[in-house]
């Protein structure tokens, strides 16, 4: 068949002037990212069981009979419980949600006796909805989910670190300073997401957070090895041409890649039930802003700082063959 397969009809070479229109997504890039810290504290995370303490447990019915969630809510919100939430999920046996199965979260009072709170949840809830089964039970108290979220943070700053301190010993340090640009660039913009979507901040999405960080830091080696590269190569070529050039040479790479993780991650959110839904769709918008985050925030600041063209301009030493020296 004529053009199949269909990666052939992209193109293999592209001319995009990226370093032209770096200053106005520079600017778009920093107002996003006021906005998301703003969002964090105004309205702020969504924090899940993991980070606020509380109990969620799955509660069910056999295969076709349903459970009726705003009954559920009402018996536990009449124990005086707060934040209490019901949603229907998948159930175990055949991933579909039919009703029979539901998620129940509620926090816990402060100095209450954990296991005797959910035993009075579970009483309550099979005299208002019938004869249940109990399973997933999760009680996470207040001071174990302030150590969780300080232990999630100091990962994510840990992991930037540990970047940065990888491409300054691979690269220059200017090369490190975009590579962290980008990464930090990446991580609050998920984090407005997280805010605006209201996405339940778990350790589910600390994960994908540590995952998007990965991502946007192999995307971005991508790009530099490619500028190093080149760097020698054009040596008296100004060095936003050579920007635009190396960009565009890893450009059909990057998008491929891109593309590929994001329909895997696109399925996984509409096949994966609620527990994975918002694990993949931080994922998903983190590939995203880290695929654009290559091109419009760490190589122009690789541009803004500039770079020693000497250290990349030293001709190739010649290899002698035989007595004769070849270039």
């Amino acid at each position: 068949m004529r053009g199949w397969p269909l990666i052939k009809l992209l193109p293999t070479k592209t001319n995009f002037k990226f370093v032209k229109y770096s200053r106005l997504f520079g600017v778009l890039s920093v107002v996003l990212c006021i906005a998301s810290i703003i969002g964090c504290f105004t309205p702020g995370l969504n924090m899940g069981i993991d980070f606020s303490g509380g109990a969620s447990l799955e509660v069910s019915k056999p295969a076709g009979q349903t459970i009726d969630q705003e009954e559920v809510a009402s018996a536990v919100s009449a124990l005086g419980l707060q934040d209490v939430g019901v949603q229907g999920i998948a159930r175990l046996d055949n991933n579909q949600v039919d009703g029979s199965t539901v998620l129940l979260r509620f926090q816990l009072p402060d100095g209450a006796d954990q296991t005797e709170v959910v035993r009075d949840v579970e009483a309550a809830i099979t005299q208002t909805v019938g004869e249940v089964t109990y399973s997933g039970v999760s009680v996470v108290g207040s001071k174990v989910s302030g150590e969780l979220f300080r232990s999630g943070l100091m990962a994510l700053g840990l992991a930037t670190v540990l970047m940065f301190l990888y491409i300054w010993f691979r690269f220059e340090p200017q090369f490190g300073m975009g590579a962290v640009a980008g990464l930090v660039h990446d991580v609050i913009l998920t984090f407005g997401l997280i805010v605006i979507m209201r996405l339940e901040f778990s350790l589910n999405m600390v994960a994908a957070i540590l995952t998007v960080i990965g991502y946007s830091m192999n995307d971005t080696v991508v790009v530099f090895d490619r500028l190093r590269e080149n760097l020698r190569k054009y040596k008296s070529m100004p060095l936003g041409e050579v920007i635009d050039l190396s960009i565009n040479e890893t450009l059909s790479r990057t998008v491929i890649t891109g593309v590929t993780a994001v329909m895997v991650l696109a399925v996984l959110a509409f096949l994966g039930g609620e527990v994975l839904f918002g694990f993949s769709i931080a994922l998903m918008f983190g590939i995203i802003v880290g695929t654009y985050s290559s091109v419009y925030v760490a190589a122009p600041i690789i541009l803004l700082w500039g770079v020693k063209r000497g250290e990349f301009a030293e001709e190739a030493k010649p290899i002698k063959l035989g007595g004769a020296s070849r270039p």
